[in-house]
């Protein structure tokens, strides 16, 4: 029995990780689409046709439960694909609802009206997509007021991070993180909205210093999936797990591999 992470590429992989960990006994089919990654920079129309076709596919592969595992796919469809319609049995979730439960520490499901927060000045490293959707601002005005958030639109990170240049995506990080700070010179906080950045969590930290408050969202959707799947057992769907890719299996295996520091293998999808 499986849960399907769906990503645009490797990113989801900070996830799964986090997810395998605190849920040893669950099993996981994990989706890239590399032949289309990045999703960072492409429109909100295309992000939705390649999200949904991939969601598809593991619901067709026996997942009852998807989780959008993509910070870009998550602020470009899933809303969409919410009021679409899902078949019935099946859940899709994206990773927004975690951070935002964490950020003003209330539960998805409270509907009470915004109210003030701790955390007043955030700055939002994400891909362009994620930034012009307006997704994670969007959604924290339904739950907090007084929140600043300064968004910045990080070209480059998950392409050097795909291609495993982390020198690159260091240096990228720290010209971003200056950029940001150019427009927000004190963060209380900073959000990595993208499943990517965690792997950068360390250069960002530094970067922004050590009074800042990093949100990273790998632990944050393993802790959400373990208390969503004790209240609905029967979304565990009856995928046996594994890796699949739209890319070149063995490039991506290979790159996968570094990614995570242990073997993994990816099959075509």
């Amino acid at each position: 029995m499986a849960v399907g992470i769906f990503d645009s590429g490797l990113g989801g992989l900070t996830v799964l990780n986090a997810a395998q960990k605190r849920l040893p006994d669950v099993g996981f089919l994990y989706y890239a689409d590399s032949l289309h990654a990045p999703y960072g920079v492409r429109d909100a129309d295309d992000i939705y046709n390649l999200t949904r076709t991939a969601v598809q596919n593991l619901w067709d592969r026996g997942c009852n439960l998807v989780i959008l595992a993509c910070n870009t796919a998550s602020a470009a469809a899933l809303r969409r694909m919410q009021e679409a319609g899902v078949p019935e049995g099946k859940r899709v979730l994206g990773v927004f609802v975690p951070l935002i439960e964490a950020l003003t520490e209330r539960q998805w499901g409270d509907n009470s009206p915004p109210r003030e927060v701790e955390v007043q000045h955030v700055a939002l490293f994400a891909t362009p997509a994620t930034v012009s959707s307006r997704a994670f601002q969007r959604e924290l005005a339904f739950r907090a007021i007084g929140v600043d958030v300064e968004a910045q639109a990080c070209g480059g990170v998950v392409d050097a991070i795909e291609e495993g240049d982390m020198i690159l995506a260091e240096a990228l990080v720290r010209s971003h993180v200056d950029a940001l700070k150019r427009k927000m010179p004190e963060p209380q906080a900073a959000i990595l909205g993208c499943t990517h950045y965690p792997l950068m969590a360390e250069a960002f930290q530094q970067a922004l210093g050590p009074d800042v408050k990093v949100y990273s969202q790998g632990d944050l959707v393993a802790e959400s999936l373990t208390d969503y799947l004790q209240r609905h057992p029967n979304m565990l769907g009856d995928s046996a797990g594994g890796f699949l890719t739209t890319g070149k299996p063995g490039v991506v295996t290979d790159r996968a591999t570094q990614f995570l520091r242990r073997q993994i293998t990816f099959e075509a999808a």
